[in-house]
């Protein structure tokens, strides 16, 4: 995905942390064996999401620790993107803020 000038990329690693928590299930004490199962679902329902949906919960992360509301104030919420990533166009940075709200 390109934005501005800079790419952003969004790394999805959850197949090969999926892979590893299966292979501990799979020789896990009886012990170990519940969280194991809990830790597969999480990480399943993790790769199940959309990129659509994982760039939208970054937005909203970097929305937050900037302690902006986009639904209050939508100028703010793209400016405070854009401090993130300076090479964000405008457009693109509204658009962003737009679907994550």
């Amino acid at each position: 995905m390109l934005f501005g000038k800079a790419p952003v990329i969004v790394l999805r690693d959850g197949p090969t942390i999926l892979k590893a928590v299966q292979e501990m299930l799979a020789s896990a004490a009886p012990g170990e064996r519940a969280g194991l199962e809990r830790a597969a679902e999480i990480v399943e329902a993790q790769c199940a999401r959309t990129e659509d949906d994982v760039l939208k919960q970054w937005v909203r992360g970097v929305l937050a620790d900037a302690g902006v509301d986009a639904g209050t104030n939508h100028a703010e919420a793209v400016a405070a993107l854009r401090n993130v990533v300076p090479d964000l166009a405008l457009t693109t940075a509204n658009d962003l803020v737009t679907q994550a709200a």
